[in-house]
């Protein structure tokens, strides 16, 4: 599957998602590929009166590049017993952008969003529902892995400030390779001790079977506390604090800020 692909599953049917120019683009063919006669489906909608009605009020909205007196003329053909229309003629004549026939692979019809779901409805005002279900249910996972993807990358930067402070004030001159870095893994362990309770080497030998590091599996609220850690050891360091004081120090702050954190979480969740 391509990277710009995503699906979900509605009533056992995989639905493919393609992403084109940041908009979710579902496929119709998907919909329809257990249903007999499902790509006539398609042809039968697209060459229903309603449906170009619909079509022409969404792309004059969304495209200006749109083909108005073209559409026009379509729209008055509509409905006649002569009339037929395929998705490649819709595209061709009109300059549609809402619905895309995508050859390859994983090919098929693909329809902006808005008008997948009045796709939906033709097939059964049922599917239609749980579409939307479950295609709400995609995009919030998603905007929570970008919530979670911003304050991992948070936490690099302020990583970035502490191995500086640790360069400047912890590493002599006359140090090895291997000696300093043994310094930099010993300070992010301060980190991981005073927050996680426990080395990096010891999350290691708890889950040989995970890929990664224990601050990979960190959740958003350790991560909010690792970034302030993070900046709190920086200073600390610079200030001439031996490291057994700012361990200490750092896991009474990483405690009370996660009680507040957790605090925040379950007042929100009471009052939603």
């Amino acid at each position: 599957m391509s990277k710009n692909n995503k699906s979900v599953l509605v009533q056992g049917k995989e639905i493919l998602i393609y992403e084109f120019e940041e908009k979710d683009y579902i496929s119709l063919t998907d919909m329809v590929r257990d249903v007999e006669n499902g790509l006539v489906l398609i042809e039968n909608w697209l060459r229903n009166k309603n449906t170009i009605e619909f079509l022409g009020i969404w792309e004059e909205i969304y495209n200006p590049d749109f083909n108005s007196p073209e559409f026009e003329g379509i729209k008055n053909q509509a409905g006649l017993n002569r009339f037929a229309l395929s998705v490649k003629q819709w595209v061709a004549k009109t300059n549609s952008i809402g619905i895309v026939a995508k050859a390859g692979r994983y090919g098929g019809t693909f329809a902006h969003k808005d008008i997948a779901f009045e796709f939906a409805s033709w097939i059964s005002p049922k599917f239609k529902i749980y579409l939307i279900k479950e295609f709400q249910r995609l995009k919030e996972k998603e905007q929570k892995q970008i919530g979670w993807d911003i304050k991992r990358n948070l936490t690099k930067i302020n990583y970035r400030i502490h191995t500086d402070a640790i360069n400047s004030h912890l590493i002599p001159d006359y140090l090895s390779k291997q000696q300093i870095v043994n310094v930099y893994a010993n300070e992010a362990d301060i980190l991981n001790m005073a927050l996680f309770g426990k080395t990096a080497k010891q999350w290691r030998e708890e889950n040989p079977t995970e890929k990664g590091n224990i601050r990979d599996f960190a959740n958003e609220n350790q991560l909010v506390c690792l970034v302030n850690l993070e900046n709190l050891n920086a200073l600390f360091i610079s200030d001439g604090l031996q490291q057994n004081v700012r361990l200490e120090k750092l896991n009474q702050i990483a405690i009370n800020q996660m009680k507040i954190l957790l605090t925040v979480k379950v007042n929100k969740k009471l009052n939603k």
